[in-house]
């Protein structure tokens, strides 16, 4: 359905995931690519002749359609689009972990240049919410924020994860599995995946399509999953592109192995595919060709560089009927083999009752799969864990049982195969989420006689409940909490009483909302209590665990706005301490800055002295200013690794500071968490340490 239009090899290997199509000059397409060795190449076939003026843009001495842009640092991220309200010609833009640059590649000058303490892992350029002009919104260590065509920070807010991929609509995905929604800096909903998000690209309407780490990519329609599939290869860049003109865009996937696939958006059914040579850097879309028509363009990391258009309708319609005629008997093929197959197995059946009247390989008809979840404590020989318990209800035994789930076992799947003096009705398997989240246990056991040669095979779905690591056998010797949380809910007793059977692994279910639980993960106290004026009060040290218990809580009960009071003097005195030390370092990074800045001063005048001795014959001078110039450059070298460490604990600490704004707020719902996370946002720009922790403790409002 796509064929290729036309070829490039460019001489410049490409980082994988930055590649963007600029059109600089207002008119001219250009691919834009980050290469390995800290620059930017532009290629411009459309513009003969004519160097650029030496600036940060030079021409490449191999190819006279390519400049390259010299950052003089890893580039982590770019992109290309309008930026100023009044241009012609799009910006690029270039993230490392240290600066944001906005260039103009057609004037060959900076737009702003700004250091970016927070580092910048992903990028995408667009208008937000109610802010007139496009922004430049940067995704950080643990921070989203939005420059102007100037370079102010016109959209700030804070995460508790490293995001890795940003998609305008707002869509962010961060290290942490989770793929977030945005209005403005609001979060509208949030999708927790089993792997870390590495692509993004919006498709249309509410739909759009996403990719993971460990292979996996699919499409969501809002916070519904459409499909998804996976793959042992990593999926390099991911795009919406129509290939059909059917007016809906297909999911474009450029892999590791080199492989370009296009799926449905509805099926996720492969309907085109080719191979490069080497992994797939990136796909974009662009007018290559000024020919009127958008073709899809892709890129390997060795440089090569296809465009493709959708095939012309006579050339499609017989590539969709050839296609079609392959697909339908290669599944009627594959039918056939499965109905014979079937048909062989009641045979051997049939054979086994017939000859020998044992039963072999037939079960009674009342056989069910059970199934029983538990949480079993630590003992001497076994870690703390949920037991999931499979039995039969008869004489039958279980050959071996087969478990998918999510984020739970390496791989995703567990078989377990009992040995032949082990066969019994009953197959007991510890299992240990790792995370407090709600996971399906997709079960598949083979059943049958114990002197089956063949089995059946059961399946059924169970479910884990989210808060399955507690048991509530108290641990008597456990330090009772100093944390808590404290909110007050307009809803009877037996809807929290629901809410705890649903999301807690009780023994018998219990009938009063007060209840006390032990952690299996850390060995903490929680305790969960309900006064008759509809007041909550969560006790527990862990501020994590308390978060996830307000949000799971209010999502229960469809509280859209909660507002709350908390306490956790453990966790507020370490966050204190952070504070301090980011102080302390600020201060050493200025102290080193400046100082590099003198020494710089130093080293432009020795050079002047050392030339002007070698000018006028003075070796001895010259010598001796070259040894000074020597040592003060392993002096710098020196004082650049200190003021690396330093620079890396400062993000460090950065990152606690924006975890505790994000765990405050995760302790509310709504708009009282908005506004407690823009209320310590302010108290933290204006160094007001104190305000800090009284918005923490009781919200935006005592402010």
């Amino acid at each position: 359905m796509l064929v290729p239009i036309f070829t490039l090899k460019l001489n410049h290997k490409i980082n994988p995931r930055m590649v963007t199509v600029g059109k600089f000059d207002g008119v001219h397409p250009c691919l834009t690519a980050a290469t390995q060795a800290g620059k930017v190449f532009i290629h411009n076939p459309h513009a003969r002749g004519g160097k650029p003026v030496a600036h940060r843009l030079s021409q490449s001495t191999q190819d006279s359609d390519i400049s390259l842009l010299n950052i003089n640092q890893a580039v982590t991220c770019l992109t290309a689009g309008t930026l100023g309200p009044n241009t012609t010609g799009d910006a690029l833009l270039v993230g490392s972990q240290t600066n944001l640059l906005a260039y103009d590649v057609h004037d060959n000058a900076d737009i702003f240049y700004r250091e970016v303490t927070d580092g910048a892992n992903a990028i995408v350029l667009g208008k937000l919410g109610d802010i007139p002009n496009p922004l430049a919104i940067i995704g950080g260590n643990c921070a989203l924020q939005g420059f102007d065509f100037e370079g102010n920070d016109q959209f700030w807010t804070v995460r508790a994860a490293s995001y890795r991929v940003l998609c305008l609509q707002l869509l962010v995905g961060s290290e942490d599995f989770d793929i977030r929604v945005f209005k403005e800096d609001e979060l509208v909903s949030e999708m927790s995946e089993n792997e870390t998000v590495t692509s993004l690209c919006h498709m249309h309407d509410s739909r759009f399509g996403y990719a993971l780490a460990n292979g996996t990519v699919g499409v969501y329609d809002r916070t519904a999953r459409y499909w998804r599939i996976k793959s042992k290869n990593h999926a390099m860049s991911i795009h919406a592109f129509d290939l059909n003109a059917d007016g809906v865009v297909e999911l474009i996937t450029g892999w590791s192995n080199g492989k370009i696939d296009a799926r449905s958006d509805r099926t996720g059914e492969v309907i085109f595919k080719d191979n490069f040579s080497s992994s797939v850097a990136g796909v974009v879309e662009g007018d290559y060709r000024l020919d009127g028509q958008t073709q899809l363009i892709c890129t390997s990391i060795e440089g090569e560089v296809r465009g493709y258009l959708p095939a012309s309708k006579d050339l499609k319609g017989n590539l969709m009927d050839s296609s079609a005629e392959q697909d339908l008997i290669r599944e009627l093929s594959q039918r056939r083999q499965n109905l014979l197959l079937e048909l062989r197995n009641y045979e051997e059946n049939a054979k086994g009752v017939s000859e020998t009247n044992n039963g072999m390989g037939v079960i009674p008809a009342n056989t069910q799969l059970q199934t029983a979840l538990s949480v079993r404590p630590a003992t001497e020989a076994q870690k703390a864990h949920v037991e999931l318990s499979i039995s039969t209800p008869n004489e039958t035994i279980i050959r071996a049982v087969l478990i998918f789930a999510e984020g739970i076992f390496e791989g995703e799947s567990h078989v377990v195969h009992p040995s032949a003096q082990n066969l019994s009705g009953c197959v007991r398997v510890p299992i240990v989420p790792p995370k407090d989240i709600p996971v399906d246990l997709h079960i598949k056991a083979f059943v049958g006689g114990k002197t089956s040669t063949q089995f059946h095979v059961f399946e059924i779905t169970r479910q884990l409940p989210r808060f399955s690591m507690y048991d509530i056998t108290v641990d008597s010797s456990a330090a009772p909490p100093s944390g808590r949380v404290t909110f007050s809910i307009n809803d009877r007793p037996q809807r929290v009483v629901m809410w705890l059977n649903q999301n807690f692994l009780l023994p018998e279910g219990v009938d009063s909302p007060d209840i006390t639980l032990n952690s299996l993960r850390g060995g903490g106290l929680l305790s969960i209590s309900m006064a008759s004026s509809g007041q909550i009060t969560l006790t527990t040290d862990d501020i994590d665990l308390a978060g996830d218990l307000v949000q799971s809580l209010a999502s229960f009960m469809a509280i859209e706005d909660l507002s709350a009071e908390a306490d956790f003097p453990g966790y507020f005195e370490e966050l204190r301490t952070t504070l301090t030390e980011v102080d302390e370092f600020h201060s050493v990074h200025q102290k080193l800055t400046a100082a590099m800045a003198d020494h710089s001063n130093y080293i432009r005048n020795m050079l002047v002295q050392a030339e002007d001795a070698r000018l006028m014959g003075e070796m001895t001078t010259m010598k001796k200013r070259y040894r000074e110039l020597y040592d003060l450059n392993r002096d710098l070298v020196n004082e650049y690794k200190i003021r690396s460490n330093n620079h890396n604990a400062l993000l460090a600490c950065l990152k606690s500071v924006n975890q505790a704004i994000q765990r405050a707020g995760r302790l509310r719902v709504g708009k009282p968490k908005n506004q407690v996370i823009s209320a310590c946002r302010d108290a933290i720009k204006s160094n007001n340490v104190n305000a800090l922790f009284r918005i923490m403790r009781a919200g935006a409002a005592s402010s």
